[in-house]
């Protein structure tokens, strides 16, 4: 027994496994986006494509995603905030950041995902990327203030 990719704590077998093998039903928007990230890392395409939301599904290429999954070294899913997605609702969103390597290279995925709940399943409908705001380690470096970079010029006149 291997404890389940997702983060929960849970066992594989008594977790996502269930979901991805078809033998259960995510009841919540969160144990769909958590069964979706654990089918990455077992490279189980057909259940990520299954998840989505048939209006988008022809938009997804098995290819692409099979070799994101293939080619990445999963390390780890947190999840951030959810919003409604319980087993009453009909939609939901879950904020999440996947990490993960390519090439040695560390990658955090931070996406907010939506999910539609038709006829009792839960679907992947859309997502958006966060983006981190940009923060500035030094102090602002004015137009007309000497470049940083010791030419001697203005910053607007080099590297600004």
């Amino acid at each position: 027994m291997s404890s389940c990719p997702c983060g929960s704590g849970k066992e594989l077998d008594v977790c996502c496994k269930p979901y991805i093998s078809g033998s259960a039903k995510a009841p919540t928007a969160e144990a769909l986006m958590r069964s979706r990230y654990t089918a990455y890392t077992l490279v189980e395409v057909d259940y990520i494509v299954k998840t989505h939301d048939s209006k988008t599904r022809d938009e997804i290429s098995k290819e692409e995603t099979k070799n994101w999954a293939e080619n990445s070294q999963w390390m780890g899913l947190d999840i951030v905030r959810v919003v409604d997605g319980q087993d009453k609702d009909s939609t939901g969103i879950v904020e999440f950041k996947a990490y993960y390597k390519q090439n040695g290279i560390k990658y955090t995925h931070h996406e907010e995902a939506q999910f539609t709940k038709k006829r009792g399943d839960w679907f992947f409908t859309d997502s958006k990327i966060v983006n981190k705001p940009v923060v500035r380690d030094g102090e602002k470096v004015g137009r007309n203030d000497p470049c940083p970079c010791g030419s001697g010029k203005k910053y607007k006149k080099c590297c600004g």
